[in-house]
């Protein structure tokens, strides 16, 4: 079963200055409401390392996904596997709106699960809830450290 997660964000910033925020993997640990650290190179092939507490116990997890897109300005995404099999991809795509940028955040989900089922509405309402957030402080450090012309 599949599972499809989509939020979006108006940024009063230019996509230059959100993809500036986004490709800063060292600052993350200051700013990031999930990850606490994320390492590797931002190109296409390249491996990242997240490092995230697991919502319901707290502990620290670590994951690596493989970097597909990192388009400068426009795109960011990546893929999970396990075993083999694609568990997650997830985007950030940016483009240019009337107040500077519109960034959304989004993913599917393989084989989380039945659909309809509560426990798995429960734990997507969550990953929306998590991307939200993501997106709000993507929203505040941008609009923090530039401000977009006009």
């Amino acid at each position: 079963m599949a599972y499809d997660v989509s939020t979006t964000i108006e940024i009063a910033a230019t996509p230059e200055n959100v993809w500036e925020v986004l490709a800063d993997l060292a600052s993350y640990p200051q700013w990031h409401p999930v990850y606490q650290a994320v390492t590797g190179q931002l190109a296409a092939g390249s491996t990242l390392t997240i490092t995230t507490t697991h919502p319901a116990s707290g502990r620290a997890m670590t994951a690596r996904v493989k970097v597909l897109t990192a388009e400068p300005n426009t795109e960011l995404r990546w893929v999970s596997k396990l075993a083999g099999v694609t568990i997650s991809e997830r985007f950030f795509q940016l483009s240019p709106s009337a107040g500077g940028t519109a960034l959304v955040q989004a993913a599917s989900y393989r084989g989380l699960g039945r659909s309809g089922n509560r426990v798995m509405n429960k734990t997507v309402t969550r990953i929306e809830d998590t991307f939200a957030m993501i997106n709000q402080a993507i929203k505040q450090q941008a609009e923090a450290r530039y401000r977009a012309p006009g």
